[in-house]
């Protein structure tokens, strides 16, 4: 059931969900949270999509606010309020409203969101697009328990990730950091398996990822041993190489959707490795409400630790029937060494990326889970 308001206010939107759920026969109201994703018009149907995918999980009311920024000097100084109520089979298991603020409200959204928050619910903000440099000082992040923005969203997501790390408030996080869980498992599931001290660790990805950069963060922290951010042509990550005194500890994905975990000593292991769509990284974050003490620990690790090589290779051109670069489908770049070892002849011209080592690492210590 859907129900447009025009020019309307937040206690209109409140009678038209009352309304919706009599009329559907679903009196009560049985989500967990509130879900407020501010984005534009251009983003708004994406990030709806995901959201509502994501509430067959987490049965939430969703509050869409979408600023509407006008062009005429006039129309800034007119403020309306537009909204679509959504209920029942429209809006999948949970209530959705779609708010387009017009004018000068567009200034003063937290108040129109205020009245529609469920009583006694968790509230999360997520900005699918230009998020707030300290989403917990914004006028809605402070409405929030949970705030989320995604750093792939930004032009210079290494400044980005920089920023936020000095503006960090228990409750933030990032998509960057979501999409690098089945990484961070599959690595601490492998240092379980042997009895080794690590004493080395290289990540590869492409320049300017900041999942990557998160990555290296994560395992220098919690293993203070070296990093090496090395560069390779992408797309996203590539591999995670871990030296340790019993031997390397590779994990190397040639595609999107399949990795190979090698361990010294042991048979090489296929892993799955694909690349998740938002609503599985919403779905995921919407799991736990609490602060994320380990985001937040590699984020005070710091990103200008991690200096990303220069000159990185470029990615070999995608053979007939191969999938364009356009996605995490291509074979990754071999390593510089790997590559070296295999032209000896162009030594002299080829120039291999130079990695970087994050200096004053913390003393060597027994690989942590």
């Amino acid at each position: 059931m859907r129900t447009d308001l025009t020019d309307t206010t937040a206690s209109k939107i409140n009678k038209a969900l009352v309304q919706g759920r009599r009329a559907i026969g679903t009196p009560a109201v049985g989500m967990v949270l509130t879900l407020v994703i501010v984005t534009d018009e251009e983003n708004a149907y994406d990030a709806l999509k995901a959201a509502s995918n994501a509430a067959h999980e987490h049965p939430a009311r969703t509050l869409v606010v979408v600023k509407r920024v006008s062009r005429s000097p006039r129309d800034r100084t007119q403020s309306r309020l537009d909204a679509e109520v959504r209920v029942g089979a429209d809006a999948g298991t949970g209530e959705t409203v779609i708010l387009r603020l017009y004018g000068e409200i567009v200034d003063h959204a937290d108040s129109v969101v205020l009245p529609l928050l469920l009583p006694d619910a968790p509230v999360v903000v997520w900005w699918p697009v230009n998020a707030p440099l300290d989403p917990a000082k914004d006028p809605l992040g402070a409405l929030a328990q949970r705030r989320i923005t995604d750093l792939y969203a930004t032009e210079e997501p290494i400044r980005e990730l920089a920023a936020r790390a000095d503006a960090y408030t228990p409750g933030d996080t990032d998509l960057a950091w979501t999409r690098i869980t089945p990484w961070r498992s599959m690595l601490a599931a492998a240092l379980d398996q042997v009895d080794c001290e690590v004493k080395a660790v290289d990540v590869e990805g492409e320049e300017f990822n900041p999942s990557c950069e998160l990555l290296a963060m994560w395992l220098a922290d919690r293993l203070g041993v070296p990093v090496t951010r090395s560069l390779s042509g992408g797309p996203g990550l590539t591999a995670v190489r871990m030296d340790t005194d019993c031997g390397s500890i590779v994990l190397d994905r040639a595609d999107g959707s399949l990795a190979n975990l090698s361990i010294q000593g042991q048979p090489d292991r296929a892993v799955a490795l694909k690349r998740r769509d938002t609503a599985e990284l919403i779905a995921e974050e919407l799991r736990r409400l609490d602060p994320d003490d380990t985001y937040a620990s590699a984020l005070r690790y710091g990103v200008d630790r991690l200096k990303p090589a220069k000159d990185p290779e470029p990615a070999r051109p995608a053979a007939k029937g191969e999938p364009a670069s356009g996605g995490e489908g291509p074979v990754a770049v071999p390593a510089p060494v790997e590559t070296a070892a295999k032209a000896p002849a162009a030594k002299a011209t080829a120039k291999a990326p130079v990695k970087q080592e994050s200096p004053t690492p913390e003393p060597v210590r027994k690989a942590a889970k």
